[in-house]
């Protein structure tokens, strides 16, 4: 079983010409409300592309609005255990507004709503459910209190975590040290790292960035670098595996589809290497489509 910890968001997703500056009005296109959230995206992701999408389960709040409905509807219709998806009174659910440009860049802005009340008590209610978990996949979109809670519970019941450190926040070496796959992109592994984004533009920057995430005590570090691919550093040595092309359409959730079809993939008892290039030929798919979980394939479309 996966087991994914974190938010739920309804994302409301505007498609402009470009970026609007500030104090500007700018007339946009398509307007569209797409069940997100980088937790729900990841365990949607699962689901969507493992063999049995009834072993994927989620622990996370809603609010109790028509969006939080919608949401739990949504994980449902993708065979998601919601068991552990708690309702909270009196709280709207979490939303994230997304603008996509001509190019398929996009710009988020989050209202955690409910996705603040995940706490330690909800992860210690779930331990059964965790028990039973090969993979434990989390996010920093849901309290860092509640994060380490967690991740510290999953290590200690022998459990692989994978730890996707976005929004990108500084996290302590305790932390890192008990996840066995902490999965960044190039803002975050600089940010965590103590170094300049704009630095890391060549293998030799990002090799030096994840040596101190390494040092820090992360295991493995899987660096996803978009249109230049992944760069990979396990314990069997770096690889830097190349993207496959693509046109992107809209780069929403592309993160979260890769986290999807590694951790997948890897649950299936696949290689490292081979659960890598899994997730990126699902992500590949995925930047063509608009919206979040809209945008997340089928693993059929990827055996086709």
């Amino acid at each position: 079983m996966i087991v994914i910890i974190g938010s739920i968001n309804m994302d409301l997703v505007l498609s402009v010409p470009r970026m609007p500056h500030p104090g500007e009005t700018l007339s946009g296109g398509r307007f569209q409300t797409i069940s997100g959230g980088k937790g729900a995206n990841q365990a949607v992701a699962c689901a969507r592309l493992s063999a049995d999408s009834a072993k994927v389960a989620m622990v996370a709040c809603l609010g109790d609005d028509a969006f939080g409905a919608e949401l739990r509807a949504a994980l449902r219709r993708d065979g998601i255990d919601d068991s552990y998806v708690s309702t909270v009174e009196g709280e709207a659910s979490g939303v994230a507004s997304i603008l996509v440009d001509a190019n398929g860049q996009n710009s988020i802005v989050l209202a955690a709503g409910a996705n603040d009340a995940l706490s330690p008590a909800h992860i210690d209610a779930a331990r059964s459910l965790i028990e039973q978990a090969r993979i434990v996949v989390l996010q920093l979109e849901t309290p860092l209190a509640t994060v380490s809670h967690a991740i510290k519970l999953a290590h200690e019941l022998g459990k692989i975590v994978v730890l996707n450190p976005a929004p990108a926040q500084a996290l302590p070496a305790a932390l890192l040290a008990q996840v066995d796959y902490l999965i960044p992109n190039e803002i975050e592994a600089a940010m965590l790292a103590g170094l300049n984004a704009a630095s890391l533009d060549n293998d030799a920057a990002i090799e030096a960035a994840v040596a101190k995430l390494r040092a820090a005590g992360s295991a493995n570090v899987l660096v996803t670098l978009g249109e230049k691919g992944v760069y990979a550093a396990l314990s069997s040595g770096s690889v830097h595996f190349a993207a496959q092309p693509t046109k992107a359409v809209d780069t929403t959730a592309a993160g979260d589809t890769f986290i999807g079809g590694f951790v997948a993939a890897l649950a299936e008892g696949r290689s490292e290497a081979d659960a890598i290039a899994f997730g990126q030929r699902a992500a590949a798919l995925s930047v063509a489509r608009i919206g979040a979980q809209t945008s997340i394939p089928y693993r059929h479309e990827l055996e086709a």
